[in-house]
């Protein structure tokens, strides 16, 4: 895999991601109107938002996935940057089940008709703790290891641009901490939007930090931690900011 590169060193590389205008309705109930939303390049953006928001529909707007949305999608360049350079990693693992854990990470490559990196596969498979299970099915792992598989999968692409949907969330708290760091790792530079339910999650590997809310939704300014992610978990100053986000996605006042 190489040493990774630093975010001065990749920045640059990486284009940033403009929304305008998003329009989405599922019958006569507005999801967005009129929505903007800025994921700036080589940063990871951490979405938040209470269940029902669209945060799920933003992400699969962008990656083009939903057939239904409008929106005007730009980017640094001429806008067919995007094609071709998203890793997408949906809620669910979306594992073939006919397939064995190492086939299921390599399955981009496959389905290009290129060559798979086996030992790049291995290399990760090792990285989320899974390197034993590589010739297993996935009927065979738990739901913690089908979405190990799948942030493996998606780390393998090794896109400019990253669509994460609650990567994380069926992982136990040492397993998910582990690989938060490593995401904040191999991410670095690539343009990230990452959901989460959790706003220490957020906190912890955002350089952005935004809250989707109300109906139809619309975005908060952004948060902006000073330091550089992934932040420690056991930051006080985190778990302040992390009580905060909580109350204002209950509808609180600040405290």
């Amino acid at each position: 895999m190489g040493t990774p590169r630093s975010e001065d060193e990749t920045e640059n590389t990486t284009v940033a991601i403009k929304l305008r205008g998003g329009v989405l309705a599922f019958g006569d109930k507005p999801v967005f109107e009129n929505l903007d939303l800025d994921v700036p390049a080589g940063r990871i953006t951490c979405l938040l938002g209470p269940s029902g928001a669209g945060k799920s529909s933003l992400l699969r707007m962008i990656a083009g996935l939903s057939p239904e949305a409008k929106a005007q999608i730009l980017t640094a360049g001429d806008g067919s940057l995007i094609k071709g350079n998203i890793a997408y990693m949906d809620q669910r693992d979306l594992l073939l089940p006919w397939l064995n854990v190492l086939e299921n990470v390599t399955l981009g490559a496959r389905l290009r008709s290129e060559r798979p990196d086996q030992q790049k596969a291995m290399t990760f498979l090792r990285k989320v703790g899974l390197q034993k299970e590589a010739k297993a099915l996935p009927e065979t792992l738990s739901g913690g290891m089908r979405q190990r598989v799948a942030l493996a999968r998606t780390l393998m692409e090794d896109r400019a641009i990253v669509l994460m949907d609650e990567p994380f969330s069926a992982m136990d708290a040492l397993t998910r901490l582990h690989l938060q760091d490593l995401a904040a790792e191999v991410l670095v530079g690539r343009t990230v939007l990452l959901v989460t339910h959790d706003p220490l999650e957020a906190l912890r590997l955002g350089h952005r930090i935004l809250v989707l809310r109300g109906k139809p939704a619309q975005l908060a300014p952004a948060l902006e931690p000073d330091s550089r992610p992934p932040r420690s978990a056991q930051d006080p100053t985190l778990h302040n900011l992390a009580a905060d986000i909580l109350r204002d996605l209950a509808g609180l006042p600040p405290t």
